[in-house]
């Protein structure tokens, strides 16, 4: 009997250290968003947006990634609770702090230490409070956004640009966001597949971009790779990541 439980014991091991956990494909770890046109997107395209969320630090650290903290262009300092949509905006040059809701619409402001509660401007700020929350979080995220809600992929083939070959990848997008009518491309690293530049087309008609600029110095925050302290100097600076921060942050002025 000994011997039995013995021999079966050998075989359940070897049996467990020969048998391989199930892969999921980049495609299946990265699910697109409800709302992604997907029919309008073309595979090539789709593969390689699943690619450039894998070498970022894949889908599932994206989604468990809490509070993101940074600074736009030295102007405004954010905080983002990617969970709840609560957003902590302070712009410099008027002083003015934004206790935004971006999910759900509410929010409070303070100008210069008064409160803002008349309606109508409320709303309005609120607004543009959560109009700059998408320009100053696309500037950083926008990799991990690929397959977001609205947007269609377009790869464009390799391309050249300040004497390194790049693939290409072209955003537009669907009613969605304040600037509908926008258009990117990115030259992605071919052997990394990190977005190295981008390309800013006001107008997704035109074939000349407004502005070419770096997208580099990656750097590790938590689990998840983010590009700041750009080389141009422009964009994202002074970025955490963190698990926790105090409600209180997103509460009180």
């Amino acid at each position: 009997m000994k011997t039995f439980s013995a021999v079966l014991l050998l075989s359940f091991f070897i049996w467990a250290c020969t048998t391989k956990p199930e892969t999921k494909s980049l495609a299946e770890q990265n699910p697109a968003m409800e709302g992604f046109d997907l029919d309008g997107s073309d595979p090539s395209a789709i593969q390689l947006a699943d690619s450039i969320m894998h070498a970022m630090g894949g889908r599932e650290n994206w989604d468990k990634t809490r509070y993101i903290s940074w600074t736009f262009s030295g102007r405004r300092d954010l905080v983002w609770d990617k969970t709840t949509g609560r957003v902590r905006i302070y712009n410099k040059p008027d002083s003015t702090t934004y206790l935004v809701n971006v999910s759900t619409g509410e929010g409070r402001v303070r100008i210069k230490g008064k409160e803002i509660t008349e309606p109508d401007s409320l709303k309005k700020l609120v607004a543009k409070a959560k109009g700059i929350w998408i320009n100053d979080s696309y500037w950083l995220v926008m990799p991990f956004k690929l397959k977001d809600t609205g947007v269609t992929l377009r790869y464009m083939g390799e391309d050249t640009l300040q004497g390194g070959l790049f693939n290409t990848l072209i955003l537009t997008f669907k009613d969605v966001g304040v600037t509908p009518q926008n258009k990117y491309k990115l030259y992605v690293d071919i052997k990394d597949k990190l977005v190295r530049n981008w390309a800013y087309y006001s107008n997704s008609s035109q074939d000349t971009a407004n502005f070419v600029r770096p997208w580099d110095n990656y750097q590790k925050y938590g689990n998840i790779l983010l590009s700041a302290d750009r080389s141009d100097k422009a964009g994202p600076s002074n970025v955490k990541v963190d698990d926790t921060l105090p409600d209180a942050l997103f509460n009180e002025f």
